[in-house]
C-alpha cells in the first residue's frame, strides 16, 4: 500500500475506480440522483431522528410522520431526498445528509420542501 501512495495518481485513479463501482453497485450514480425506492427501516429511521428538526422549520405539528419513498444522491456522504406522508393527504420532501461513516458525524436535516401530493416527483432542491 505503501508503493501505492507513493504515487499520487495512481492513489487516485484507484480511488476513483472504488467511488464509481461502488455507487453502481448501490445503483447510484455518483453526483446525480438515484431512481426512486420505497423507503425502507433505515430511511424510516433517519426520518424519526429528525422529526423534531422537521417540526421546527416547517413550524407545524403533524398527523403522521412515515417515509414513503426516496432517492439518494453520493456526495462525500449520501444526500437523501425522502418523501414523507405527514397525514391528512398532504406530503412533504425533506433533504438529509448523511456523512460519511469515518467521520462519526450523524445525519442532518438539510432542507424541507412542504406543500407536496403523493403524486409529486422528488427532485433535487
Amino acid at each position: 500500500m505503501q508503493h501505492l501512495l507513493a504515487k499520487p495518481t495512481s492513489f487516485f485513479t484507484l480511488l476513483c475506480f472504488v467511488l464509481i463501482n461502488f455507487s453502481k453497485i448501490n445503483n447510484m450514480m455518483t453526483g446525480g440522483l438515484g431512481e426512486e425506492k420505497p423507503a425502507n427501516g433505515e430511511i424510516q429511521e433517519i426520518v424519526d431522528n429528525l422529526k423534531d428538526d422537521v417540526k421546527a422549520i416547517c413550524n407545524q405539528e403533524f398527523e403522521r410522520f412515515i417515509a414513503v419513498s426516496y432517492k439518494s444522491q453520493v456526495v462525500a456522504g449520501v444526500n437523501y431526498f425522502i418523501k414523507v406522508d405527514v397525514g391528512d393527504e398532504h406530503y412533504i420532501h425533506i433533504r438529509v445528509y448523511k456523512p460519511l461513516p469515518h467521520t462519526g458525524q450523524e445525519e442532518e436535516l438539510a432542507a424541507c420542501q412542504d406543500g407536496k401530493s403523493k403524486d409529486d416527483d422528488i427532485t433535487y432542491f
